[in-house]
């Protein structure tokens, strides 16, 4: 039997304990960007055997972005930080750390991290890419609360980019209607009077990658032959199953070990990976959908980028007020999960 076979017959629950560290980092500023192209469903049904109406009873979907030939993920997230920059009126000279959170890199290496330190003209910063899939955002967010909370750097720019049109296949009709592309950016700075972070956790279902994967310098998972020469693969079906599982009760848990109840919790702002996987969500937790944040109606799935995105819209107009609480909850190829209950205190936005 193959190693990537029933790979959710013991996913085990993450662990809830306490943090290890009490946090010192807020964030302060966010922005984003989506290319200015669009691919409306209309569009679709002249490529492949589908309509706007069952793409948006199947998916919530209605047009995603796309980005040109000659724009790439470095330049999606260089234009999200000048967003952020702009509307926050923040200056990046004294960032001392990038992370960039993507699944599509402009190459393997020289990072997009680093390649962004060098647009940016930051002089002193670390750079680092972090391949999390749908869930990088929230590691990412992690990753920098940590480093600031254990007092080794002091401002950090977390950028959650995609361009997964470059990697879609536009034959296949059940991956081709779901992603877009475009980029968020949110700088966290350390902050001990008002700290963002209330807990996060971290898990990974590594027996189920089988199921959402992008073939590379190998065709070989256990066993079982990959298919799709570099374009994205999708059991939608399997993920489905994963994800109404697992996310309810890591939403109780996560609030639990917070000494939160969901009552308590203003906003829920999970991965924009597809609607009706989002209402499953909200019913099994019995958080209400009313209060739940996504940006796939008009951007698609655009991976790591959907909760930044979804974030920025609600901030921009005023939905989200100061000091709300969120569920930050992604979730992806990995098979990995990441949540983080957050209290959203920004700085005053500019513009």
């Amino acid at each position: 039997m193959s190693a990537y076979s029933n790979p959710f017959s013991n996913s085990p629950s993450p662990d809830f304990g306490s943090s290890a560290l009490s946090s010192k980092a807020r964030i302060t500023a966010i922005g984003s960007y989506v290319p200015d192209k669009r691919l409306t469903n209309f569009d679709l049904e002249k490529l492949v055997e589908t309509s706007d109406e069952w793409i948006v009873r199947r998916t919530g979907m209605r047009e995603r972005r796309i980005a040109e030939p000659d724009q790439f993920t470095s330049d999606l997230c260089l234009r999200a930080v000048q967003h952020l920059q702009q509307a926050y009126d923040k200056e990046l000279e004294d960032v001392d750390f990038i992370l960039v959170c993507t699944t599509t890199p402009d190459y393997p290496f020289p990072s997009v991290a680093s390649q962004l330190q060098a647009k940016l003209s930051i002089r002193f910063a670390g750079a680092l890419d972090v391949n999390a899939t749908c869930a990088g955002f929230v590691y990412g967010l992690h990753l920098a609360n940590s480093l600031i909370s254990s007092g080794l750097h002091k401002k950090i720019l977390v950028v959650a980019g995609e361009t997964l049109s470059k990697v879609t296949d536009y034959s296949d009709r059940n991956t081709c209607v779901l992603f877009g592309d475009g980029a968020g950016a949110v700088l966290v700075e350390r902050d001990e009077q008002n700290p963002s972070f209330l807990h996060s956790f971290m898990s990974s279902h590594g027996n189920g990658g089988i199921h959402l994967y992008r073939s590379g310098l190998s065709n070989q998972m256990g066993d079982v032959e990959l298919i799709g020469k570099g374009n994205i693969y999708q059991n939608g079906r399997e993920l489905y199953k994963w994800v109404v599982s697992q996310l309810p009760q890591g939403m109780h848990q996560l609030v639990a070990a917070s000494n939160f109840s969901l009552l308590d919790v203003d906003w829920f702002v999970p991965h924009s990976a597809n609607l009706r996987m989002i209402e499953s969500i909200c019913e099994k937790s019995g958080f209400p959908l009313e209060r739940t944040l996504y940006s796939l109606e008009y951007f698609g799935n655009t991976s790591c980028a959907t909760i930044p995105l979804a974030l920025d819209m609600a901030l921009s107009n005023e939905q989200i007020k100061q000091n709300d609480t969120a569920i930050l909850y992604g979730f992806g190829g990995g098979l990995v999960q990441a949540a983080s209950l957050v209290r959203l205190s920004l700085d005053k936005r500019q513009a």
